[in-house]
Formats: structure tokens, C-alpha cells, sequence
């Protein structure tokens, strides 16, 4: 049982640490750090994502020198639950913001995550930092829900739209497509 706690509070962890990430290194001013470049180019074109080998080492990097005071104070087996719970939690990020870019959503969740992520996207680069649960939007005052999300056209995502580029009916109350005014 103890592991299993150990292994949700690394879970938990990981959660903080994606809001934290995300709120404060990924949108640090002007690109002037690495993690801030490769989030904003995200954001540039929301089909772009780090590399996984770039971000496969980051992992590996900064879960060693993080596995070393945690193993020492916890000991072997909570430490490593906890680490476990932290790791998996982090691979569970990482499928679930790809598949919010690139495959409809399914479900309730699916289709919450969708609209509160693609509002940061799109809308509030200030608000909903959380990538897979808005709670801790909600605990800092960051979370912003909007009627409808509106997104530029040209950013329109390939599950969103159909062969001509018209957004979908399924998404039409959850979502706009803003196209350039003409002259």
C-alpha cells in the first residue's frame, strides 16, 4: 500500500511540475531559454513537437539527478514507486498532449482537456498552463473557460476540420474558426 501512495503523490508531482513547466520555463520571455524555444515553436505551429529523443533525455537527465535525494531520504521501494508514479504520470502527458493536437476527443475528458488546452493555444497564453488537468489553473487563478475556443483557421486542427477546411459540426459549439478579414 505504501508504494502505491508513493507512486500517486509521484503522479501528483509530476502534474505540479507539468504546470509549473509549462506555465513558467515554457513561456519564459522571448525564447531566451531552450525548454521556452521548443514551446513556442509549439505554439507557432501546433502540429510541431520536441523531438522525443531530445525529450527522452531531458527525462532520463533530470529523473537522475532527482532519483538520488529521493532514494536516499525514502529509501529503495517508496522511492522508487514514487519516481515510478512521477515517470508514468510524464509519459501520460506526453501521449495525451500529442493526441489533443492530432486525433479528435473522446469522451468528456477528451473533449475538456481539448477546449481548455486550445484556449491557451489560441486565445490566453496567460491562462491554462495545465496540459492534462486544469486544477491547478484552478488553484492559482490561471484557469479561464471560454464560450468557444477561437482558433486562427490556418491552425485549425486536422480532427477539427473536414477535406475543405470547414470546421466540423461535432466542434461548432465548442469551437470558431477566425479567418483573415478581407480587404
Amino acid at each position: 500500500m505504501t508504494a502505491l501512495l508513493a507512486a500517486l503523490v509521484g503522479a501528483a508531482l509530476w502534474s505540479l511540475a507539468e504546470y509549473l513547466l509549462h506555465r513558467f520555463a515554457g513561456h519564459w520571455p522571448k525564447g531566451r531559454i531552450e525548454f521556452s524555444r521548443e514551446h513556442l515553436a509549439h505554439h507557432a505551429k501546433p502540429t510541431y513537437f520536441t523531438p522525443t529523443a531530445k525529450k527522452a533525455r531531458t527525462a532520463l537527465t533530470i529523473t537522475a539527478v532527482v532519483a538520488v535525494p529521493v532514494l536516499a531520504i525514502f529509501g529503495a521501494g517508496v522511492g522508487s514507486a514514487g519516481l515510478a508514479g512521477f515517470l508514468v504520470a510524464y509519459v501520460g502527458y506526453e501521449l495525451t498532449h500529442r493526441l489533443i493536437h492530432v486525433r479528435r476527443p473522446l469522451g468528456a475528458y477528451g473533449r475538456l482537456i481539448r477546449r481548455h488546452h486550445l484556449h491557451h493555444h489560441f486565445a490566453a497564453p496567460k491562462k491554462n498552463h495545465g496540459v492534462t488537468s486544469p486544477i491547478w489553473d484552478l488553484l492559482f487563478g490561471t484557469y479561464e473557460s471560454p464560450a468557444r475556443v477561437r482558433v486562427p483557421a490556418r491552425h485549425a486542427l486536422v480532427w477539427m476540420v473536414d477535406s475543405s477546411g470547414e470546421l466540423l459540426e461535432a466542434y461548432a459549439g465548442d469551437y470558431e474558426l477566425r479567418r483573415p478579414k478581407r480587404r
